[in-house]
């Protein structure tokens, strides 16, 4: 039998339940994974929650590593017995075992284990296409960076870092301040909406960054769309504290003729020798050191609705793996 999480409605971490499951059969272009490891990503609270609304019932998850113990007809680039991880949909990694389509597999180096890939493989992707297809981060670049401290923004920090750019990391709290700057960060400010702008402009000494990533949304896209430069642009990729009031396109212009973006993982991704590419780049900036998986907690599939709830209060100071 397979552990499945499932929830059939909207709400806490206590809407997600775990069943028992046959296994299935893979069919033509597919596999089945016996998985070791499930990421724990915001996103997948957002779906929980109904912020981001899934079709219900649904099972949750888009991330996980294991290894291949059946393949379906016409698949070729994996066979059984091979370590292999993902970060995409379809939805249900949160299972001790699935079905998921050969093509968006990503074969596992030696030296990288099934934990560290669950962990670090779609935030990664995240944070490669923010710093090279958002926005083009180099050497001289300015960036503000909220959530230094968690899963995405710690990856970030480092890769920014290695581009060239100067980073200004944002904390919720003190206690975080010092893992941020061991980050590689230039600067880090402890979040709060009425100073940040100001401090921002005292540290660059007036001239405001190039870029802001901001995944937190209501509570801090003021002080972001404040902290940019000049032609600067606001990069919103998340809404932990809900979704930002509607913007007035005078506004952008009276700041300075920002730009203003709202990218996802799934538009950057939905080609899949695109999604490919940019998993390898995140496996070879493992590789050489450049980002390193960082695992605050791990908790069984059975207690998934507690890793949701660690995650949802801002518990965690890294990433979140289930382990079936």
């Amino acid at each position: 039998m397979v552990a499945v999480i499932r929830l059939e409605q909207h709400g806490s971490p206590d809407v997600l339940q775990i069943q028992e499951a046959n296994p299935a059969t893979p069919g033509a272009g597919e596999v089945w994974i016996e998985q070791a490891a499930i990421g724990v990503n915001y996103l997948d609270v957002m779906q929980r929650n109904g912020s981001v609304p899934i079709p219900l019932p649904s099972g949750l998850g888009l991330e996980g590593a294991g290894h291949v113990t059946a393949v379906g007809a016409g698949v070729s680039n994996v066979q059984p017995g091979d370590r292999v991880a993902y970060a995409t949909g379809p939805l249900g990694a949160y299972a001790s075992g699935r079905i998921y389509p050969a093509e968006r597999l990503v074969k596992l180096p030696d030296n990288l284990s099934c934990e560290d890939a669950a962990a670090i493989l779609f935030k990664g992707i995240t944070a490669q296409y923010l710093l090279t297809s958002t926005y083009p981060v180099g050497p001289g670049t300015s960036i503000l960076l909220y959530g230094v401290a968690g899963g995405v923004g710690a990856i970030m920090a480092q890769w920014a870092r290695q581009l060239g750019a100067c980073v200004i990391g944002v904390v919720s709290k003190a206690a975080s301040v010092a893992k941020a700057e061991a980050l590689g960060c230039d600067a880090v400010l402890v979040f709060d909406p009425a100073t940040l702008a100001a401090e921002v402009g005292r540290i660059t000494h007036g001239r405001m960054v190039d870029v802001v990533y901001d995944p937190i949304g209501r509570i801090s896209f003021e002080a972001s769309l404040n902290s940019l430069c000049p032609r600067g642009l606001m990069v919103s990729f998340g809404a932990s504290s809900g979704v930002p009031a509607a913007v007035e396109l005078a506004t952008l212009n009276a700041k300075g003729s920002l730009f203003l973006t709202r990218p996802s993982l799934a538009a950057h991704t939905a080609n899949v020798a695109e999604y490919q590419q940019r998993a390898q780049d995140v496996l070879n900036a493992v590789s050489s050191g450049v980002i390193t998986p960082h695992i605050w907690g791990r908790y069984a599939l059975a207690d998934v609705a507690t890793a949701h709830a660690d995650l949802e209060a801002g518990r965690a100071s890294g990433s979140i793996i289930l382990q079936p």
